[in-house]
């Protein structure tokens, strides 16, 4: 079937109509005869078929247009065409009769007043009524009639003279163009519609939209999937299909409703709803719906992107090593803190495990999902530190990105960031640091305008800070904002109880990182490593452990593993000797230190066990080692 669709209600039309489309080569036009009631049968056909525009002309038009859901053109009659129609009656002096539907006889009064003819206007509405309405006229004694096909039919069935309103060529062409322009704008409509439609189909979030009188004009399939819409709801009252979506309320008081939850078969749905203001009034409401649900999936996408950049903490409390009561108060007060946004300063001496503790507070908080950034404050001369820590706009200095970066803090938002080794933040930094703790909000290098963040802050240092805040190398304001809540990691020495339980689990780590089958600690090692003083702390001991699995055989660790060449002589300064030898006169107390340490050597380091041959305790024999 072709778009353009005419049908013709007499046949000198159809004749007409095909010898004008094939004379003029409207490829897509196409006629069929039909009049009135059976032009309607035709015309429906032609919509079922594919038939974008019907044309039609009289009653048959009117009837059509009432029954098809698509463009109906009228063939006009025009002034012309009327006269064509009387130009026989023009000396005709009795009665004249104009039958037909309304916009055939609608220029009637011109034509009688040019043609000098008495004609009288008979409107027909419905075909089958078009004879109950004709009787009269004839008993009044009018016997020719001119009009459209059912008047001039009906007219002629009741024995009197009849004339057809024909249609000239210059009408049928003009609807012709009327149709093909009516056509055109119906597809670029059609274009835009269905444009919309995908744009609004696939968008990630349900939307549906009412008019003034509370009934649903549009709803996308993600709307549909939400609410389980299976029929088509268009024109129905949005309280009648959906009760909760309060978008009536919203039509009511004219005000929008942003950040909304309600609750919607089973789900938790984020809800903003708008007023459609058009001149001034309210002609409709839209809003937008997104399930939580799918949120926080997104959430965790990000949480994997973060990951794979290694944003993430991977440590929590339960991975800290430890027996002493101290670290048992230690956790217990991380614990405590992380319940807290409040920025949290953990001291320690190197190798404590302060970013353990960080990245175990930031797992143990509510930001456990969002990104943990760290970044060692001593690692980075201090120009890289400023772009890494806030970012920098394209062309903010020689070699910077072209559409430039963010920065860590950016990054970290609604996460954790961990500032170790804070004392070594240049001091005209930490003013830059200071706004972000109060404000919440940070700019990039080269920028004009503030990104406002939502980070966690924990820093870490080695240092004692009051000192250097005494020395004017640390800003005070800065060091009473970082440290709300201290946290102080104790050394190696101060929890010895935790020696022998992080030895085993670093016997564990590294046999198995090794593949080898390592079970045991000898005692003899074991008490070395209970009375070595450890300037590293836990990394310190770490170490030793996977240097002695790399040079063991065996399934156990001895002392020759442990004791390699000088590498320990920050704790023992003087090699084992055989004898006691003394080159030069010391005195006493010059003799009893060097004796102490010939001990010691002879004892590979075993302060327990020179403490027994000296008749003195350990904590003495520390304490000498110190002076």
């Amino acid at each position: 079937m072709k778009d353009i669709v005419i049908i013709a209600p007499f046949m000198e039309l159809y004749e007409l109509a095909n010898k004008v489309v094939e004379d003029k080569n409207y490829e897509d036009v196409e006629v069929i005869f039909g009049d009135l009631s059976q032009g309607v049968v035709e015309a429906k056909k032609a919509v079922k078929e594919g038939a974008k525009i019907i044309i039609s002309r009289g009653g048959t038009y009117s009837m059509i247009k009432k029954e098809v859901d698509i463009p109906v053109v009228e063939i006009a009659v025009t002034s012309f065409d009327l006269l064509r129609g009387f130009i026989e009656l023009k000396d005709y002096k009795g009665k004249i009769g104009l039958v037909g539907y309304g916009n055939v006889i609608w220029g009637s009064d011109l034509i009688s007043e040019l043609l000098n003819l008495d004609i009288v206007k008979i409107e027909i509405n419905k075909e089958e009524k078009a004879e109950e309405v004709i009787k009269p006229y004839i008993d009044q004694g009018i016997r020719v009639f001119v009009g459209d096909t059912i008047g001039s039919r009906v007219s002629s069935k009741m024995n009197c003279k009849s004339y057809v309103i024909k249609t000239g060529i210059d009408s049928l062409i003009s609807a012709i163009k009327d149709a093909q322009r009516v056509l055109m704008l119906s597809k670029a409509e059609q274009e835009r519609n269905e444009r919309f439609r995908a744009i609004v189909d696939f968008v990630h979030d349900g939307i549906i939209s009412i008019d003034e009188d509370e009934k649903i004009t549009l709803v996308n399939n993600k709307a549909k999937e939400m609410f389980k819409l299976e029929e088509n709801v268009i024109g129905m009252k949005i309280k009648d299909v959906i009760p909760s979506t309060r978008l009536d309320q919203v039509l009511k008081n004219k005000t929008a409703e942003l950040g909304k939850l309600q609750d919607v078969n089973g789900l938790k749905i984020a809800t903003n709803r708008v007023p459609i203001i058009v001149d001034k009034k309210v002609k409709g409401v839209v809003a937008t719906f997104n399930d939580v649900t799918e949120l926080q999936e997104l959430e965790n996408n990000l949480r994997m992107m973060l990951s794979n950049k290694g944003f993430v903490a991977k440590y929590n409390f339960s991975d800290i090593v430890y027996q002493s009561e101290i670290m048992r108060n230690a956790i217990d007060i991380a614990k405590r803190y992380a319940k807290y946004d409040s920025p949290i300063l953990i001291t320690g001496s190197t190798g404590v495990g302060k970013e353990l503790f960080s990245q175990s507070i930031h797992n143990f908080s509510v930001r456990n999902k969002g990104p943990f950034v760290a970044i060692n404050c001593a690692a980075l001369p201090a120009n890289l530190i400023e772009s890494e820590l806030f970012g920098y706009v394209e062309g903010a200095f020689t070699g910077a990105r072209k559409k430039g970066k963010p920065g860590l803090f950016e990054l970290a938002h609604k996460g954790t960031i961990f500032l170790d080794e804070i004392s070594e933040l240049p001091i005209e930094l930490q003013g830059r640091l200071l706004r972000i703790l109060q404000e919440k909000e940070v700019m990039r290098i080269g920028d004009d305008k503030v990104l406002p963040v939502d980070v966690r802050i924990i820093c870490g240092t080695n240092r004692n800070l009051k000192e250097l805040v005494h020395d004017g190398k640390f800003r005070k304001d800065l060091y009473y904002r970082i440290n709300i809540l201290p946290l102080n990691i104790p050394d190696l020495k101060e929890r010895r109880k935790d020696i022998v339980v992080l030895s085993k689990h670093f016997l564990e780590k590294y046999s198995k990182k090794y593949h080898k089958n390592i079970r045991f600690i000898n005692d003899d090692c074991l008490n070395y490593l209970l009375d070595y003083d450890y300037q590293g702390n836990v990394r310190e001991l770490e170490a030793m452990i996977e240097r002695a699995c790399i040079l063991t055989d065996t399934d156990e660790i001895d002392l020759t593993h442990i004791c390699v060449e000088s590498t320990d002589k920050d704790s023992i300064s003087e090699e084992k000797s055989d004898k006691f030898v003394v080159d030069e006169y010391l005195n006493l107390e010059e003799l009893n230190k060097e004796y102490m340490k010939y001990v010691l050597s002879s004892k590979n380091g075993s302060v327990k066990e020179a403490s027994k041959i000296l008749g003195v305790d350990r904590t003495t024999i520390w304490r000498k080692l110190k002076e």
